[in-house]
């Protein structure tokens, strides 16, 4: 009788869940066709309050939506994939970072040529990611077929998630804001660069040049000013053959894959060592000699040439800087690097056309000296530090190993002790002259650099560093995470009354996938489903399903701040066999293990897809976090969980679970 009650609890709950199934984003495909030219057209319904990501986004965020074609031999593409609107950019609290994503609507349109004449059918499915401010779905699939025939007219099957008609345009500013700001930052490494000991002192030369080649002063002037424009023009030329190079279509493969993170974590490092003296990166001398030879002409032409001797000239300088806004422009956005070589370029040029136009300002200058060799070094310092960014992405996307939190902070506290000693004149490079005295910006700098130095040094132990997380490696790459085992075991020892030191985990078998998953505060379960239930009934213990993802922000802080109570860690330890499901993770299962879904009938052939489907046709959620307890005949004990940061209401849902194990 027992039994019987529990099956119609679950089959109620399960009935009532499946209303909880969400589906934010409906799908409408669509096509036009004239000939052999046809448009895809793939257009996305989003539900107020939710948002689709772009299909560009930065590595350690959200799942990018893509266009997957089954078979792309029977046509070509023609040019790139539109959108519209423009997708909005914007700090997202989900993941701490700033992404792309659309609200409302979005239509992608992609322009394609047919191969042949003879009746064409294009199929595919698109994967998407969507979130709302508390809530992030896992990846999901929408499939798509096209029929074209020889009379000109296309066909298309009505998607499984068809919706409404499209809402109307919005939100196309969104974008701006972070153009703009990386323009300024842009601003500010082109007036950097101005300081080095490469540029600093070609301006009285440049002026010099201009105010005595036996022209008036208004010519001089005229040329002068285009002497500016012709800076700018080169340097955009740069950035506009960087966004060719780059373009959108890579944007993914660069900001995720390990090789161009090594190379652009190789040209910091190479960068850095230029600016502490150990080598020049110089252009080859013909290359200056020949450009100088036609600024000699006179004239705009001289002008330009001119322009373009200081470029070449400087390049040892100049290069690590603008080879750092390159490469932070490399994601696959096509006006960033434009705008970004623009507004270096505009810095740039700014004091040599204006000390041209007006050269009684020379006097003002300070002289050149040995504080120019300075700015130098303390860029490479900076350089330096923000070069293991790249190598950290790398390291974290395919497991390596090499960079783990501690091993990056312990980097940064040395560079950042090293910069402080040398702007105290402690340390010197083979170009730095004598520092007779400390001068008051000097210190300001060097107790800037040492005061960062102290707030890193927590982070050693285990302190989050919340000001800078994004450019750290996640917490769980902490080996001794000592802030956490004394909060930990302290708190448990005064909850268990002293058994602390007696709790353990069982673990029947080594854990599959233990290698790159964990469960946080020392936990131990397992991540795959039929190994934990196997485990679950050897022990005779109630089974807790753990619904998660490596993206999903609110897993974290639930664990942060329910899962470390005491009496929470205490009941997990001792009372439960954790199973912890990824529901985003990109393993791929051998095919014994695939399944195809009961729900949309497709294969699952990876980790992440596997339990996510699980989690929707067992108990009708798509949403994580999600937390089940289950007996060992996979029968639920208590109504499931989701995302609450009470801690007693958690205790209580354990506990109720753990009666109702007991009185089976």
């Amino acid at each position: 009788m027992k039994k019987l009650i529990s099956i119609s609890l679950f089959l109620f709950i399960a009935s009532f869940s499946f209303s909880q199934i969400l589906e934010p984003v409906k799908w409408h495909f669509d096509s036009k066709q004239n000939g052999q030219d046809v448009e895809l057209i793939f257009k996305a319904i989003i539900d107020e309050g939710w948002h689709l990501y772009d299909t560009e986004l930065p590595g350690g965020g959200p799942i990018a939506t893509s266009i997957n074609y089954e078979d792309s031999t029977r046509f070509d593409f023609v040019g790139e994939l539109q959108k519209e609107p423009d997708p909005i950019e914007k700090f997202d609290k989900t993941f701490q970072m700033d992404l792309r994503y659309f609200s409302n609507e979005a239509t992608f349109v992609q322009k394609i040529k047919l191969l042949s004449d003879d009746p064409v059918e294009i199929s595919g499915y698109v994967e998407f990611m969507c979130c709302d401010d508390e809530t992030c779905l896992p990846p999901t699939e929408a499939d798509f077929s096209f029929k074209f025939n020889q009379t000109g007219s296309g066909e298309t099957t009505e998607p499984v998630n068809a919706g409404p008609k499209l809402l109307t345009d919005k939100g196309k500013e969104g974008s701006t804001s972070t153009l703009w700001l990386f323009f300024f930052f842009s601003f500010l490494a082109g007036l950097a660069a101005i300081l080095t000991p490469c540029v600093f002192p070609m301006i009285p030369m440049t002026v010099a040049f201009f105010m005595h080649s036996g022209k008036s002063k208004l010519k001089s002037r005229l040329h002068a000013a285009f002497y500016g424009v012709s800076i700018i023009i080169i340097y955009t030329i740069i950035g506009t053959l960087a966004a060719i190079i780059f373009g959108p279509d890579i944007a993914n493969w660069i900001s995720t894959h390990w090789l161009p993170n090594i190379i652009f974590f190789a040209v910091f490092v190479l960068f850095a060592f230029s600016f502490f003296g150990m080598f020049e990166i110089v252009l080859p001398s013909w290359l200056v000699n020949k450009s100088d030879s036609q600024a000699d002409k006179g004239g705009f032409l001289g002008s330009f040439f001119m322009a373009l001797t200081l470029v070449l000239v400087s390049f040892s300088c100049t290069g690590p800087i603008v080879g750092a806004i390159l490469v932070e422009s490399a994601g696959g956005q096509l006006l960033q690097p434009i705008i970004g070589m623009f507004g270096f370029a505009l810095a740039f040029a700014l004091p040599f056309t204006l000390f041209a136009l007006f050269p009684g300002w020379l006097s003002n200058l300070p002289k050149s000296g040995g504080w120019l060799n300075s700015v130098k070094v303390v860029l490479g310092f900076l350089e330096l530090a923000l070069g293991l960014k790249f190598l950290s992405i790398a390291d974290q996307t395919y497991h390596w190993g090499i960079l783990d939190r501690e091993v990056y902070l312990a980097l940064w506290i040395v560079i950042f002790i090293l910069l402080g000693f040398y702007l105290l004149g402690k340390l010197k490079f083979a170009h730095d002259s004598d520092l007779k005295f400390i001068s008051v910006p000097r210190l300001m700098m060097a107790i800037a650099s040492f005061s960062f130095v102290v707030y890193l040094v927590p982070g050693m132990f285990g302190a989050p560093l919340k000001a800078i997380s994004g450019y750290l490696p996640p917490q769980t790459t902490h080996d001794f995470d000592l802030h956490k085992i004394i909060r930990d075991e302290v708190k448990l020892v005064a909850a268990t009354g002293g058994r602390a030191s007696v709790i353990e985990n069982e673990l029947c078998v080594e854990p599959k996938y233990a290698e790159f998953l964990h469960l946080p505060h020392g936990l131990e379960g397992y991540f795959d489903y039929e190994e934990g239930l196997a485990c679950a009934k050897a022990l005779n213990k109630p089974i807790l399903l753990d619904f998660t993802g490596h993206g999903c922000v609110n897993c974290r802080e639930m664990e942060a701040t329910v899962w470390s109570d005491p009496r929470v860690l205490e009941r997990l330890k001792n009372e439960f066999v954790i199973i912890a499901l990824y529901v985003d993770d990109k393993t791929r299962l051998p095919e014994s293990e695939w399944v195809t879904s009961t729900y949309d009938g497709k294969v699952k052939k990876t980790l992440g897809k596997k339990y996510a489907d699980f989690q929707i046709t067992r108990f009708g959620v798509n949403a994580q976090p999600y937390y089940v307890a289950i007996d060992t005949n996979e029968e639920l004990l208590v109504q499931p969980k989701a995302y609450d940061l009470n801690p007693d209401r958690f205790v209580d849902f354990l506990d109720e679970a753990i009666n109702e194990f007991k009185n089976r």
